[in-house]
């Protein structure tokens, strides 16, 4: 590219590189020219982005250690409030047997040792996209190498330059071919990679409703032991009351309190690895026997169902490992790899083995093990910091849930919600009103109905295995189609890991009826909601794409008598990136009135996690000229926080003013010079906010030159590539073309003057409210699901203009119906 592009070098300083070369850009472009002909260019380049610079770039040791602490305050409090209840829900009827002691401690040392450490520390945080994690993270990775999405979001050249790299021929390279190949040829798999990847963000959900439940009531019931008087009731009571304050302050942001964070949950560790190590040597040091696995055999033998029935709450050793990896996108790699082998995995297992030392002492104390086990003059701080320790970890998830909702609503998968960016310094931090209050009252429910612990950690099991079994399942695809990994690697992985998440399941299913049918709910309703909308979501977007206007009928209707202008800018909002919408000649024949300068708005998320500004923004004019009518694709990542409108009006109006401006730009030649594959390539590559600097000698001139674009009839619409529209006929390096000179409309200077103007008098949202319904030959199913589940979701939330925040004097709508 000819513009200067900023990156981190090891030192973490910015360098600006200059590329003057555009044979430099072209190298890798070559092979794929073919292709580029065939496919409307704004379609194409809507979906490319340069490598933006994410986490995963270099930073120093101080910085990494500064993120390690602070993730042990953000990511980290589920798991480690984990000891507050898991021996009392895996020996819910009591200790029969102390030898058992050591079989269950064996049991969690290994469960720790194979999910947070060897799986998540070792294999998971690495398949990460650009920085970020999550399931979303792990479903947008694979549909960049792999066209499996629903919706169209890959184009020719997606392959070929946002993952280029060079793959020498080995089996692996075959294998991940052919994979790759049936996966993008089978409508089947991408329904159920689809399908998986929604009930895994479903269980997350779920989690961040029980996580808060659980945390806080196993926190705050350690108050009897100092305090008999108080029942189980009054608990309740104190709990529900403490998550009440909790979820009405999320408005605020965790960036409010972020620094508090850290300090106490390393306090937290500092008290259990403490205690753990206290009464380790106090009652018996020989329990770290368990680190032998032949414990958890003869536990086996000796217990038989009963055992496999105790995984149900062995498993809740590992709550909040799926949190390490979806909120990686706050620090980095190494640092979440340096605070969770540094500080978090002693701290757990130290808490564990004194927990195991003091049963065996006491073996009746195993429903509320870690108060009992607590020294008294530490009994008071203990507590305190249990209760906030468990607040933060309800904090963590609930914002994990906030986090997952907004990339799915980029994506297409949820139905329409405010998302309010809670934090300028910490990435992803988000608030979700609406959801905010859904969770809250399900939180109450669930605490006032399931009241213990123990009711609630068989729920809590399904939804933390869950998760975990589907991020096993998607990281084995990535290995298989992207890193390309030997097959013994990607068995061991598989069949390790997958064995064990499938025991646990198993087990967590069988107290189905004893609250384990909860997560199950909130998954299958969650699931029917977000693959019902992205259903719907997708049906819209093929209607409009087979619809859209051509070229003719823009042209008819622009030339029409009948059609006025007004002063200003109008923004029309559509999905489609391909063309222009068919709500457009509704909007006419409805209000036969076009604004001075009109711009078709189309907002595209690209599968990656962030956007640069200086590619948000990318233009094409739609013919005729003089009508100043143009096409505008605003690309946002996943993770990309949308403007205000006052912001949004600026920073679109700006890019426009650019884009005229380099417009100007052209490529002199006459009517038979041979135009190399260079120069035509520097046309199509240009951006707006990129100014093509390989001809030097080029100057601003008010004369336009433009052609016939031949590049297919993807688009029905002939418009300018960047700073100049070229006719490419013909194959090889040279294209000869001829050239259409036109009249000036005016010269750059008055052009641009004129569209400051039109800003000036004002901006419209034109916003169509297109309402979906079966086609009339439906199936009874389809008519339920579209014409009264979708609907209902589509009135009660919230609507593109709040989504945007646009002023209602600003806004205009005009109906209309999609059948499909």
């Amino acid at each position: 590219m000819a513009d200067p592009v900023e990156k981190n070098n090891t030192d973490g300083e910015k360098e600006e590189t200059e590329f003057t070369d555009a044979e430099h850009t072209l190298k890798d472009r070559k092979a794929s020219w073919a292709k580029l002909r065939r496919v409307d260019s704004l379609n194409l380049e809507a979906g490319i982005v340069s490598n933006v610079p994410s986490h995963a770039a270099q930073i120093g040791i101080k910085s990494t250690l500064f993120l390690a602490f602070q993730s042990i305050g953000i990511i980290y409090g589920d798991i480690g409030t984990s000891p507050l209840y898991v021996f009392s829900s895996t020996f819910p009827n009591g200790i029969k047997d102390n030898e058992d002691i050591l079989g269950v401690l064996s049991l969690i040392i290994y469960t720790i040792l194979l999910s947070p450490v060897l799986k998540y520390m070792f294999v998971v945080l690495n398949a990460n996209d650009n920085g970020d994690g999550g399931t979303f993270a792990l479903y947008s990775k694979i549909c960049r190498y792999a066209k499996i999405s629903l919706i169209p979001n890959q184009q020719a050249e997606d392959r070929e330059l946002s993952n280029y790299r060079l793959d020498i021929p080995s089996n692996q390279l075959r294998r991940a071919q052919k994979i790759k190949e049936k996966l993008e040829n089978s409508h089947v798999a991408k329904i159920v990679l689809l399908f998986i990847t929604i009930l895994g963000v479903s269980l997350v959900i779920g989690d961040g409703i029980l996580t808060p439940c659980i945390s806080v009531l196993s926190a705050v019931s350690g108050i009897k032991r100092s305090a008999d008087s108080l029942n189980q009731n009054a608990i309740v009571g104190i709990s529900v009351a403490i998550l009440i304050v909790l979820f009405s302050v999320q408005r605020f942001g965790t960036d409010k309190v972020g620094y508090s964070f850290a300090p106490i949950i390393c306090l937290w560790f500092t008290f259990i690895s403490g205690i753990g190590l206290y009464n380790l040597f106090k009652y018996d040091v020989s329990v770290l026997r368990a680190f032998n696995p032949k414990y958890i055999i003869d536990y086996f033998k000796r217990n038989g169902k009963e055992a496999w029935i105790s995984l149900g709450g062995v498993v809740l050793s590992m709550t909040g490992t799926e949190a390490m990896f979806a909120d990686l996108g706050h620090f980095s790699v190494r640092s979440v790899q340096i605070s969770f082998m540094g500080v978090v995995c002693p701290a757990i297992l130290c808490a564990y083995s004194g927990q195991a030392a003091y049963l065996t002492k006491f073996p009746t104390h195993v429903y509320e093990t870690f108060y009992d086990s607590i020294p008294d003059p530490l009994y008071w701080p203990t507590f305190v910091i249990a209760v906030c320790a468990s607040i933060i970890a309800s904090q963590a998830m609930i914002s994990g849930a906030f986090a997952i909702i907004s990339q799915s609503l980029r994506l297409g998968c949820f139905p329409t919600v405010k998302v309010v960016h809670t934090s300028a310094k910490y990435e992803g931090q988000v608030y979700i009103p609406e959801i905010n209050y859904m969770i809250m009252i399900a939180c109450v429910i669930v605490t006032v109905t399931f009241r213990t612990t123990t009711q609630i950690g068989n729920a809590y099991g399904i939804a933390v295995v869950g998760a975990e079994a589907i991020t096993t399942v998607m990281v084995t695809i990535i290995m298989l189609i992207i890193w390309k990994t030997s097959i013994w690697k990607i068995a061991l992985f598989f069949v390790v890991l997958g064995t064990m998440e499938a025991t646990y399941l198993s087990a967590v299913l069988y107290k189905f009826t004893q609250g384990g049918y909860l997560p199950l709910a909130i998954s299958f309703f969650v699931t029917i909601i977000m693959g019902l909308w992205h259903y719907v979501h997708k049906k819209r977007y093929m209607f409009e794409l087979q619809n859209k206007v051509s070229s003719e009928s823009i042209r008819d209707l622009a030339l029409n008598p009948n059609i006025t202008r007004v002063p200003g800018i109008g923004f029309l909002y559509s999905e489609l990136v391909q063309g222009i919408p068919p709500i457009f000649p509704h909007f006419i024949s409805n209000i036969p009135s076009i604004h001075s300068v009109l711009v078709f708005v189309s907002i595209k998320y690209i599968p990656i996690s962030k956007v640069a500004m200086a590619e948000r923004f990318l233009f094409r004019q739609v013919e005729p000229r003089e009508y100043r009518m143009f096409r505008c694709v605003v690309r946002y990542g996943y993770k990309d926080d949308m403007e205000g409108h006052k912001e949004f009006e600026h920073l679109l109006v700006e890019h426009l003013k650019e884009f005229i401006r380099h417009e100007n730009y052209i490529l002199e030649a006459g009517p038979t010079e041979q135009v190399t594959s260079q120069q035509l390539d520097a046309g199509r590559l240009m951006q707006s906010g990129q100014l093509v600097k390989d001809v030097k000698t080029r100057k601003p001139t008010s004369s336009v030159v433009h052609t016939e674009e031949s590049f297919g009839q993807t688009d029905n619409l002939s418009g300018s590539s960047g700073s100049i529209r070229l006719a490419a006929s013909g194959n090889g390096s040279n294209h000869s073309r001829n050239r259409m000179i036109t009249g000036p409309i005016q010269g750059v200077d008055e052009e641009i003057q004129f569209i400051q103007k039109a800003m000036d008098q004002g901006v419209v949202y034109l916003l169509g409210e297109t309402e979906v319904a079966t086609e009339q030959n439906s199936s009874v199913f389809k008519q339920i699901a579209v014409n009264y589940v979708y609907d209902f979701l589509r009135r009660n939330f919230r609507q593109g203009g709040k989504t945007m925040s646009i002023p209602r004097s600003k806004l205009l709508r005009v109906g209309m119906l999609y059948e499909i």
